[in-house]
């Protein structure tokens, strides 16, 4: 066999987690049992146990689901919109961006039953919808994505499967399943040919529905016609959002795996400093909605919309507004800009940063609004005047969040990080004959 394919396959084959990986599994699983604890006394007491109330109906749940959503559209920026470009430097990342994708997609269902206060009667969505409602819309297209972005992740790993069955002992069980997986590819002309057809097809189908689902879930909040959400720019407004998030996810994802991994020679410098500049392009585009998405209201301030706006501004909300806005927009795109903060170290930092206030901005979007009605409020407790999560609701986030952590450390352990035939055949070792037969 070929030293060098040899050596590539030693690098990126799946390997067992260290003391490490499983004090972060075993960390990961106790979150998740809290919020499991927690949403048990949710189910026998219902939604009490939160801080929803009448008038905040939608609180961090909403927020979170609304978060999951944005991410998963990495799987379509990284894998399907440069895929299509012919931009190989991606390579390495796209089984990071379509793990994500898959993990933030499940989660985002799931998110949603949760917040559901009878989720037995989930069935009735699919019983008794109805096409005029956007909720329909909403279970349509993530239903879609998540069937596509499954397949997205599994179909590429075929000849990696085939090439893990060789690799590992023949008598393991990881070798049988990685056999089972592969679906018998053998690598052949024919095969290679409906392969790459069929990447090009999923590519071309989930850019639109990636895009739909985002746009779907904005037409939930511009549907109600509530100050603060009443905006046609809240589809692109979500969409450019979306990337944002997204593309810091894969930047903290990619600096971890690298350092976990010593994924050097494959995640190089390079690779940083050009998703750096994508994050900073984004980056200025979802600042630009947000001026658009602010502007107009202060231009034509009805009563309704200065009220929301001041909360925003200078009121309740005012300080977590301008730590979103300045902590992760325009610090991050002014630090990116110099080529040092696009080292590794430095983006992963400041990715970080812009993850945790892409996920309040969520936050910021959703209750506010919810806080100003129309009628004013009147009649009920001073406690139902304000939304404050309680700590069962925190733990029921906690743990929709360390679930998808989990979903990606497990995919991690099994699959192979970074595609291992695309890397081989974009650095020639499959001309070999003595490569081509090892497959």
């Amino acid at each position: 066999m070929n030293t060098a394919y040899e050596k590539m396959i030693n690098d990126l084959a799946p390997k067992k987690f260290s003391w490490k990986g499983n004090v972060w599994v075993a960390f990961l699983v106790l979150i998740i049992l809290t919020g499991i604890y927690s949403y048990v006394q949710q189910l026998k007491h219902g939604l009490v146990i939160t801080g929803m109330r009448d008038y905040a109906l939608w609180g961090i749940y909403i927020s979170n689901f609304v978060f999951f959503v944005a991410v998963s559209l990495v799987g379509s920026l990284i894998t399907a919109i440069l895929r299509l470009s012919d931009v190989h430097w991606s390579t390495p990342l796209t089984r990071i961006a379509e793990i994500i994708a898959v993990a933030a997609i499940i989660m985002a269902g799931i998110t949603i039953i949760i917040d559901m206060g009878r989720p037995d009667r989930m069935l009735n969505l699919f019983l008794h919808g109805r096409l005029q409602s956007p909720i329909i819309w909403d279970v349509i297209v993530i239903s879609t994505y998540l069937v596509l972005s499954i397949l997205f992740l599994y179909y590429p790993l075929l000849p990696d499967f085939t090439i893990l069955s060789k690799y590992f002992n023949k008598n393991t069980r990881s070798t049988k399943w990685y056999r089972v997986l592969s679906l018998n590819w053998t690598g052949n002309e024919k095969q290679s040919k409906i392969y790459s057809r069929s990447i090009k097809a999923l590519s071309v189908l989930i850019i639109p529905v990636a895009f739909a689902i985002h746009t779907v879930t904005a037409w939930l909040f511009e549907t109600t016609y509530r100050p603060g959400w009443d905006s046609t720019n809240f589809g692109p407004y979500f969409v450019a959002g979306a990337f944002v998030a997204g593309s810091s996810a894969v930047i903290v994802v990619m600096y971890v795996l690298r350092k976990s991994y010593n994924l050097e020679d494959y995640i190089t410098d390079h690779h940083f400093d050009l998703m750096g500049k994508i994050l900073v392009m984004l980056s200025l585009l979802y600042l630009y909605f947000n001026i658009n998405e602010y502007l107009m209201p202060i231009y034509k301030s009805t009563e309704e919309e200065a009220t929301h706006l001041r909360s925003l501004f200078t009121g309740e909300y005012a300080w977590l507004f301008w730590v979103v806005i300045i902590g992760g927009l325009v610090l991050p795109v002014i630090i990116m800009l110099f080529r040092g903060g696009r080292k590794p170290l430095p983006l992963f930092i400041v990715s970080l940063a812009v993850m945790a206030c892409a996920w309040w901005k969520r936050y910021l979007i959703v209750i506010p609004t919810l806080s100003h009605p129309f009628l004013p409020i009147e009649g009920v407790p001073e406690s139902w005047r304000h939304y404050s999560p309680t700590w069962m609701e925190w733990t029921i986030t906690a743990a929709t969040l360390a679930s998808a952590l989990l979903i990606i450390t497990l995919l991690v352990r099994f699959l192979p990080i970074i595609p291992i035939y695309e890397t081989a055949e974009e650095r020639g070792l499959l001309e070999d004959q003595s490569v081509n037969k090892s497959l």
